[in-house]
């Protein structure tokens, strides 16, 4: 356990991707009912409208739900990933999740306004298609309309992305159905999404580049950085078990023994032991000798 483990691990927050597809909630819930976007747009990590004093921005990003492609695939999807992400925190532990969901939140927030300094110095004009069809051209010079513009393109899409590489990465040989039919091994289909996201990177404009780059950047800073990922791996887990079970049987320390048959929980993991109320003093007994055993009366 890390000295940031130890001193702030108390403060993270249990069961994070359940929250987060709560948040996704409330933001579906507002764009159904804000039809002509104005709310949502007061909700979006616009840089400069931050930097003139709409920190809520900073926050309210998050409920911006992914885009998505009807109810029922909008709903598969969360399920998804807030069953791999609780999956995740099972594995890594509750503040190590915490730390790189909120990682890659930073390094999108961070993104945005990098790209903001970009824009004033070296790409001053955007052009825009509004819903008739007809073309904009915007400036810097009306900041206002320029980032809201951009603004909409970060959002959590691409970090939800990076839980499922993270998933990938930790469970590879985990098995999925593809379209429900398809058996199909994660690091398989991680790969699949590797490729797509870096044809998406390198077809899309410098805007997109930011958005993409700054959220995905937490899933290389976390894993290329992480001295201890090993014991991340659900194999490597398994070895620490075993050996912690074999050093046990070794030493003959035990919690659980049958008076009957002397079995132990080292024996057999999955027995159940239990003290019997009938019999004088503390005898326990195994699953197998519980209600078959003599009572034993103290004379």
């Amino acid at each position: 356990m890390s000295p940031f483990e130890r001193k702030f691990g108390k403060y993270a927050i249990r069961n994070l991707s359940f929250v987060l597809v709560m948040c996704y909630a409330v933001g579906y819930l507002l764009e159904l009912f804000d039809r002509s976007g104005l709310l949502i747009s007061y909700l979006t990590l616009n840089p400069y409208a931050i930097l003139h004093g709409q920190i809520w921005r900073l926050v309210t990003w998050v409920l911006i739900p992914p885009s998505s492609g009807g109810l029922f695939f909008t709903l598969l999807m969360l399920y998804f990933y807030c069953s791999i992400g609780m999956s995740l925190e099972r594995t890594w532990g509750t503040y190590r999740y915490n730390v790189y969901l909120f990682q890659g939140m930073l390094f999108t927030i961070a993104g945005s306004f990098l790209l903001m300094g970009y824009c004033y110095l070296f790409h001053p004009q955007i052009q825009m298609m509004d819903m008739r069809g007809m073309l904009h051209v915007l400036t810097v010079d009306s900041p206002n309309e320029y980032f809201r513009a951009i603004a909409g393109l970060f959002s959590t899409y691409y970090i939800n992305m990076s839980i499922f590489l993270a998933y990938a990465a930790t469970f590879p040989d985990a098995q999925v159905l593809l379209m429900f039919i398809i058996p199909i091994r994660v690091k398989w289909l991680g790969a699949i999404y590797a490729v797509m996201l870096l044809f998406q990177f390198l077809g899309t404009n410098v805007y997109g580049k930011f958005a993409i780059g700054a959220s995905l950047l937490n899933f290389v800073v976390f894993f290329l950085t992480s001295r201890n990922m090993m014991h991340l791996n659900p194999k490597q887990i398994h070895r620490r078990q075993e050996f912690k079970r074999e050093v046990r049987r070794n030493t003959g320390i035990t919690k659980h023994k049958c008076a009957i048959c002397g079995r132990t929980e080292v024996d057999s993991p999955q027995m159940q032991f239990r003290f019997c109320s009938k019999c004088d003093g503390n005898y326990e007994y195994c699953e197998e000798h519980l209600y078959t055993h003599t009572h034993i009366k103290r004379p």
